[in-house]
């Protein structure tokens, strides 16, 4: 009994050490991400849910370093604003222990999965998961467990090997946890308002392309 007590110790320390050191991958990422000031885009959205009739939607978006990301458009559209964050300041803002979870493979490509939990309840999630193309050098998948908006999904996908910053974004998100009207999609969308009651699960699925990048760094002059 005493020696399966020593084991387990053992393997509780193990985890707490492995959860307490920061991934060193993850941080390679996030001074990369750390060294983009400004960034804005085009964009074009759709908005894939059995019950939305949405047309392509149109927009610009800027980013200032350590303030949220804004976009304009001729017509209101709703992008929940975890979907905007490319460079993840939301899951770095606070203090944050690591833990590897192996390897998944999304086609013939390997990549390192981490979670991260934040240290302070001032955090707006509880957990995030996330892909890391270590090569690259970038994040191309996370999943991430907000305290009030339920849980985002967004996958990245980039059109070079040097890009930092991806040129489609697909999020997945909860959509009564918006709790927003739905007027706020535009006056040209329809809702079947039926078939929305009658979900279980009201997820959607938002798909960004992002054209006509300006992306200002660290010591760059605009």
């Amino acid at each position: 009994m005493i020696r399966h007590l020593t084991y387990l110790t053992y393997f509780f320390f193990c985890f707490v050490l492995q959860a307490q050191e920061t991934d060193r991958d993850l941080l390679a990422i996030k001074s990369r991400l750390d060294s983009i000031d400004h960034y804005e885009a085009s964009i074009s959205l759709d908005i894939l849910a059995s019950f939305i009739k949405m047309p392509t939607k149109y927009a610009s978006m800027t980013y200032e370093k350590d303030q949220p990301v804004s976009f304009t458009s001729d017509n209101f559209i709703l992008i929940p604003k975890r979907g905007l964050d490319f460079t993840l300041t939301q899951l770095f803002q606070y203090p944050f222990i690591t833990l590897d979870r192996g390897i998944e493979k999304r086609g013939d490509k390997p990549l390192k999965v981490l979670n991260i939990i934040p240290e302070d309840d001032q955090a707006e999630y509880t957990i995030a998961k996330i892909l890391l193309d270590t090569t690259n050098r970038r994040i191309v998948e996370s999943e991430i467990n907000t305290r009030n908006e339920g849980s985002f999904k967004l996958q990245l996908y980039y059109n070079t090997r040097q890009s930092a910053l991806p040129d489609r974004v697909e999020i997945t998100f909860e959509l009564q946890k918006l709790r927003l009207p739905f007027n706020f999609f535009g006056k040209d969308t329809q809702i079947d308002r039926q078939e929305l009651r009658s979900l279980d699960e009201k997820k959607g699925t938002i798909i960004l392309r992002l054209t006509d990048y300006i992306i200002s760094r660290t010591g760059e002059k605009r």
